[in-house]
């Protein structure tokens, strides 16, 4: 459910719906979780505030840009186990 804030002014609730459809079409694989719409005469100014997206982590392995290795063949896993790792300590 997608809370709408309405500052200023009110909005009818099928204006709130129209806020809410047009902001799904405009982001598409973005989740809204609220939208703040100021309310200036016949202007209004609209906000979206959206979901955090979750991070992956992305690290240069063997000339490769990987997440995980699990999709790495055993030939692919023992160049990682091989590899030096450098460690950097504060002075």
């Amino acid at each position: 459910m997608v809370k709408v804030n309405v500052k200023n002014g009110e909005l009818s609730q099928a204006e709130i719906d129209a806020y809410i459809e047009r902001a799904n079409k405009l982001y598409p694989g973005k989740v809204v979780e609220s939208i703040d719409v100021a309310v200036d005469g016949e202007y209004v100014d609209v906000d979206y505030n959206f979901a955090d997206v979750p991070f992956q982590r992305i690290r240069r392995i063997t000339g490769y840009l990987v997440g995980t290795v699990d999709r790495f063949n055993n030939a692919k896993r023992a160049e990682v186990g091989d590899r030096v790792k450098h460690s950097v300590s504060a002075s």
